[in-house]
This record gives structure tokens, sequence and C-alpha cells, in this order.
């Protein structure tokens, strides 16, 4: 895997995404900033679409998105085609993510977790990789459902 990632964050989200942006920049990843660039009240469903839609476009395998929760997020990154973006507040779950759903986004909710954190779930769901075998059936499922609506 090549050592790029897209990043995203709404108002809420900002401190905590300039936070993560350089520790990955320091552990050597290649970071694409899509926004917001302040403090100043936003939309997250801008910044969702745009990290997205990098993914969709193969420039980027997986992207990270930071709201006030990371739900609304996950809920605008998942209306499109191809993305499996997941909320994780604890790394548990962000590596069962990425090694049974072979999830591509992963949002948090900077009001719901602080950056030691957020760093520990970040660089475990980018180190895990998707077991594939049986978990293919059902993302198999999955894709013919996202493919009828």
């Amino acid at each position: 895997m090549q050592k790029r990632i897209v990043i995203g964050s709404d108002h809420i989200g900002y401190p905590l995404k300039e936070y993560l942006k350089k520790r990955l920049k320091n552990e050597g990843w290649e970071v694409e900033d899509c926004g917001t660039n302040s403090r100043i009240r936003t939309d997250y469903p801008i910044y969702a679409k745009k990290v997205a839609e990098k993914i969709i476009a193969e420039e980027y395998e997986r992207g990270i998105l930071i709201c006030g929760s990371g739900v609304g997020m996950s809920i605008t990154a998942n209306k499109i085609h191809g993305i499996r973006a997941v909320v994780c507040s604890e790394p548990y779950s962000a590596v069962f993510s990425r090694k049974h759903n072979d999830t591509n986004v992963l949002c948090m909710g900077s009001r719901v977790v602080g950056e030691e954190l957020a760093e520990m779930i970040v660089f475990d769901w980018l180190t895990v990789a998707y077991d594939g075998g049986r978990h293919q059936k059902r993302l198999d499922l999955i894709k013919k459902i996202e493919e009828n609506y």
C-alpha cells in the first residue's frame, strides 16, 4: 500500500484534522487535505463528498473524515457508490472494519475522541489489510444491494 491518504473535516473537526495531518506526515505519509481550512462554520457533506470522490476516482485508496461525532461524515460518504465508511471511536472497530469489511473511509468525531486516541485509531486502521476469504461473499452482497439503489 502506498503511504498516501486524503483527509477532510468540517469546522468542528478542523483542529483534530490538523493534528492528524502533522502526525501522518511525520510518519512519511503524503496527505491531501480537502478542507475545511479554518474553524469558520461550514457543512460537513461538502468535505465528505470531496474525500469520497478522490477515492472513487482511484486517486487514493483510503480517506479520513472528521466532524463532531463522525456520524454525519459517515452517512454522507456512504451515499457514494463504492464507499465503505465506518465511524470509530476505538481501535478494535477500526481494525475489524478493515479486516472484515475492507473499509476505505475512516470517520471520527472530534467531540468523541482526543488526539492520542484518534492517532491510535488511524494508525491501527492504516496498518491492517482486508482478510478477504469468507468476508468477500458479504462484500459482494453489499455491492449487489448498492447497485440496485
